[in-house]
């Protein structure tokens, strides 16, 4: 039986929260568990009720979508953000990153891309909207090139798995290309987080870039 994802819905505009309410609702293996209208009540309600994946808004009064996000990331190591916006705004998408999130998604996406956006995030992968993905990529590789600590120290096969990371290769994926089991290739990633000391596939990717290692293939 699968575990139901547990939503908390956190945007000042009562008309977006229940909108998103039920578009999540139709599915059976989300649950939302409650709203907030502000950054500040979210991140108490976070501590409350313990959500698998809270869908953040960005501007908003008393404490905005990136300082509670940012203290969800630190008191609650288990809960995963996933930003939603209007704004495709650079400045909002690189502090989201910055602050720990884990996906970043445009208020006007489909309601299928929402869904599947959650169940990504809830289960440990970082997501990025496709609108958005290239300028990561764009910046970090305008920026000074750098190795990072740890590359080095990746073998041939987890150097192969980064790159179809970076390329936008699910686990899945990778796994069908490389003739091995979907939980070989979750090591895998595990271990070249730990050795990139990155927190997710996000910040994996970008480093493969900043490094060079996509010039390579």
């Amino acid at each position: 039986m699968t575990e139901t994802i547990r939503v908390l819905v956190v945007d000042d505009q009562e008309l977006v929260r229940t909108g998103f309410t039920m578009i999540l609702g139709a599915e059976d293996d989300i649950e939302v568990v409650g709203d907030a209208d502000d950054g500040d009540v979210g991140v108490t309600r976070v501590g409350e009720l313990s959500p698998d994946v809270v869908l953040m808004d960005v501007q908003m009064p008393r404490l905005d979508g990136i300082a509670a996000t940012r203290q969800i990331v630190d008191r609650h190591p288990g809960t995963r953000v996933l930003i939603l916006t209007t704004f495709d705004d650079d400045e909002y998408l690189f502090s989201a990153l910055d602050a720990g999130a884990s996906g970043f998604m445009l208020k006007n996406c489909p309601p299928d891309d929402l869904v599947a956006a959650i169940r990504v995030v809830s289960q440990g992968h970082s997501l990025l909207a496709p609108e958005v993905t290239q300028r990561v990529i764009s910046r970090s590789t305008s920026r000074t090139r750098a190795v990072p600590d740890g590359l080095d120290e990746l073998t041939e096969r987890e150097r192969d798995v980064l790159i179809q990371m970076a390329r936008g290769q699910s686990n899945a994926e990778i796994a069908q290309g490389m003739f091995v089991s979907e939980a070989t290739v979750k090591t895998h990633v595990s271990r070249i987080l730990t050795k990139l000391d990155v927190r997710d596939r996000v910040q994996a990717v970008i480093a493969a870039h900043q490094s060079g290692l996509m010039d390579e293939v």
